[in-house]
Order: structure tokens, then C-alpha cells, then sequence
């Protein structure tokens, strides 16, 4: 069985990139992240309202973190520790050494191969040091970026489920991507 400890913290560092703790401090960026309709069209959680949201949000990264059933990782340009994105492991089936792997970027930010670099470094993290056996991913078919990105890294679609969740009084598709360790 799988047995995740995130204590210490892992940081991770990539060319440009450091993958590190949230804190409350982050509160304000992620909040004027999450509130923004573009940026959260994909991502199937409520809007943020207030500061109080993303506090919460932050709260729930940290519970899930103290239990080890769940990291997110605060993305932030080197030279800037401001929170520009997240990525992380939930969802993770001890039993079946898999995870669901997540990620935001802020679009200021998009398209200069940044996510590419956080996402490297998690699936590292991923396999060599949880030992995962497979991470799954579950993205929106309207989300071509986000496709765009798994398939660079070698994940494969799994499954297309029509109208599998309703999501503010609508039903939508779901696709399943997923990537094995190579052992």
C-alpha cells in the first residue's frame, strides 16, 4: 500500500520555477485567481466570492497535506515568490498507487512553457518519490491547452464520459487521461 508522507514539505525547484508551500499569504493572489471566470471556466469549483474563500481553500490544501492524502504545490517564478499557478496530487487510491493530478496557471503567465516545467518536476515527484504507479487526469474536451499538455507528457486518454457530472445546471463531459510509470 502506498504511504505518501509530505512532512517535511517537498519543495521543488525547476529551471525558472519554485513549487512550494502555500500559505495564507498567498491568499490574495489565489483569490483574484479563482474569482475570475476565464481562468476557472474549466476548473469545476465554486467561484471565489471573498478573501474568505480563498483563505478556506488554502485551509482545505493544508488538511488534506497534514493527512497526506492530497499536495499542492504553489507555483512561483524564481525570482518572485508570488503565487502565479498551483499543481498537485489528490484523489490518491493508496491501494492502487494512483493520484489525480491538477494544475492553474494565471494566463499572464501562460504560454511560455512554465506549466510544462511544473508539471516535469510533479510527475518526478509523483513517481519517483510517492511511488505512484499510474496519475490520472480529468479534463474538460473544450480544454485544448490543458489536453495539449498531457499528451506532451505522454499521458493517454483513458476515457470519454458524456454528461457524466452536472455542473451549474448542466451536464458536461468528462475525458480521463492517464500516464503509467515506466519501470
Amino acid at each position: 500500500m502506498l504511504s505518501p508522507n509530505f512532512n517535511p514539505f517537498p519543495v521543488l525547484v525547476t529551471e525558472r520555477l519554485i513549487l512550494r508551500r502555500f500559505t495564507r499569504d498567498d491568499a490574495a493572489d489565489l483569490f483574484e485567481m479563482r474569482s475570475n471566470e476565464t481562468v476557472m471556466q474549466y476548473i469545476h469549483r465554486p467561484i471565489n466570492k471573498t478573501i474568505d474563500d480563498a483563505i478556506s481553500l488554502i485551509d482545505v490544501i493544508e488538511d488534506l497535506l497534514g493527512k497526506n492524502d492530497g499536495i499542492t504545490w504553489c507555483i512561483c517564478l524564481k525570482n518572485n515568490n508570488k503565487y502565479i499557478g498551483s499543481i498537485g496530487f489528490w484523489r490518491i487510491e493508496k491501494d492502487s498507487h494512483r493520484a489525480e493530478i491538477g494544475y492553474l496557471l494565471n494566463p499572464v503567465y501562460q504560454g511560455q512553457g512554465l506549466m510544462q516545467e511544473a508539471i516535469t518536476a510533479a510527475i518526478d515527484y509523483g513517481f519517483n518519490v510517492m511511488k505512484l504507479h499510474s496519475i490520472g487526469a480529468y479534463v474538460s474536451p473544450a480544454n485544448f491547452a490543458s489536453i495539449k499538455l498531457l499528451l506532451k507528457n505522454n499521458f493517454v486518454q483513458e476515457a470519454y464520459f458524456k454528461e457524466d457530472h452536472l455542473y451549474n445546471g448542466r451536464f458536461e463531459d468528462t475525458m480521463v487521461y492517464s500516464l503509467l510509470t515506466q519501470t
